[in-house]
């Protein structure tokens, strides 16, 4: 039985260390959460829609221990790790709003008396979850899931068990009944048999692309539903009718929000020749004032990474991107500091074959590549195995609407950065993977879309 253990990355401690579960104690919570979905599954929306509401409650009265525990356990700025709190409070008030709406019985007209779609809940949904944003990645698959009437098993990354218990703690205290959210503690090599238990019905993972073909497999192989949101290289396009000012000061936030470590950060800067000099001396100034230090500290903007291998594999990519003819025009090294540090680095003379061009980098690392034009700019943007989001800076209004259908991603932000909202589909295409979460089209995900047809 495996054993995790919590370690902070700004001092490279050890926090706490915590049991794994056996397999018997999985055991029992699988057959837990089947038997509470036979109950939980007849609640009203009414009724769930309550608990939901006090989930954010909870949330929110209790922010800054949630928040204490994200930066102690992952690096998380502070400042970023409260809005996190807030921003899942706001999915579970969404959800309790509106879920009921979203799954209302559809009536079809039809050679039957009466016809109709609708939604009914799956059963047990294991979700497996990523590090970085330890509670909004949980809850954006929570809030609509328990809100269908499906019930959560969530295996969160190992090096975040003190978040995965937290999270249980939240639902628990919300008043929930007992098995309708649960945490598993299990490496991720016990994660197949669970996937395949009889008593799961789906799963959902947000993770790295290796992980998702992991899942995908396994799930398809069980014939079951399953929701992948992967890693993306996601391109932050500057055409030369753009807010140069604005474009830089947003791409330094876009690029190193979360330390830089986000899915939807931007990492591929494609900016249009005839304004590159301007926009990466803009750009090289916004990244050199973000504050890097104490994730506790209230003006810190950049904390530590997450793990120390993660700040290896990184610093590997810039050094063979140099190697192979890119330039540091900022930072490029470890931080001789205490902890996980990685400078802020911007890159310049990034080009196709270069680990920062073809690879997702998941820390604080700007890649800039020139463009000659706008048609070779949209070319680079989807010169990627990646779909998962894109910012477009634009001046032009008509110029947007007809490049937002040109670019190749989940979703196209024009001049702004890419982020989640409960209100809009979130997920990517090609290796970013596949479904979507969050507004009505990821309630839907898990449901039943059954036909009933009568004739009296």
């Amino acid at each position: 039985m495996p054993s995790f253990q919590s370690i902070n990355p700004f001092t490279g401690k050890t926090i706490q260390k915590y049991p794994g579960d056996s397999p018997e104690t999985v055991n029992q919570k699988l057959d837990r959460a089947s038997n509470q979905f036979a109950s939980w599954k007849k609640t009203t929306f009414s009724e769930r829609a309550t608990l939901m509401s006090q989930a954010a409650k909870v949330l929110r009265d209790r922010k800054e221990d949630w928040a204490q525990i994200m930066t102690s356990e992952m690096g998380k700025p502070i400042t970023e790790a409260r809005s996190e709190a807030e921003k899942c409070a706001w999915v579970c008030d969404y959800y309790a709003e509106h879920a009921e709406q979203f799954l209302e019985q559809e009536l079809v007209e039809t050679d039957a008396d009466r016809s109709r779609v609708q939604y009914d809940p799956l059963g047990p949904v294991l979700a497996v979850m990523p590090w970085n944003f330890p509670f909004w990645q949980v809850f954006r698959f929570a809030a609509p899931g328990l809100m269908a009437g499906n019930v959560g098993l969530l295996k969160h990354a190992s090096n975040v068990p003190g978040c995965a218990l937290a999270i249980e703690e939240i639902f628990r205290e919300a008043g929930f009944p007992d098995g309708v959210f649960q945490t598993i503690l299990i490496s991720a090599r016990s994660v197949a048999p669970v996937i395949e238990d009889p008593r799961v019905k789906a799963v959902t993972l947000t993770g790295s692309e290796a992980a998702g073909r992991s899942v995908g497999e396994t799930a398809g192989g069980a014939l079951k539903k399953s929701v992948l949101e992967l890693g993306g290289s996601d391109p932050f396009i500057v055409l030369e009718d753009a807010n140069i000012a604005e474009a830089a000061q947003v791409g330094a936030t876009a690029r190193c929000i979360n330390s830089g470590q986000s899915c939807i950060a931007a990492k591929r800067f494609i900016v249009v020749e005839s304004v590159l000099d301007e926009f990466v001396e803009k750009f090289t100034r916004a990244i050199k004032a973000l504050k890097v230090g104490d994730p506790m500290e209230e003006d810190t903007r950049v904390g530590p990474l997450a793990r120390k291998d993660l700040r290896e594999g990184l610093h590997e990519q810039v050094m063979q991107s140099e190697k192979d003819g890119a330039e540091v025009v900022l930072g490029g090294a470890y931080l001789e500091r205490e902890g996980y540090f990685y400078a802020p680095t911007v890159m310049t003379g990034v080009s196709k074959g270069m680990a920062v061009y073809e690879e997702e980098t998941f820390g604080p690392v700007a890649a800039i590549i020139t463009a000659e034009s706008e048609t070779d700019a949209i070319q680079i943007a989807n010169d990627t195995h990646f779909g998962l989001g894109a910012s477009l800076w634009t001046t032009n209004q008509d110029r947007a609407e007809r490049l937002s259908h040109e670019i190749n991603a989940g979703c196209v932000f024009v001049n702004g950065l890419v982020k989640s909202d409960p209100r809009l589909p979130f997920g990517g295409i090609n290796d970013s993977g596949y479904g979507r979460e969050l507004s009505y089209h990821g309630i839907r995900e898990f449901v039943n879309t059954k036909t009933v047809w009568m004739k009296y």
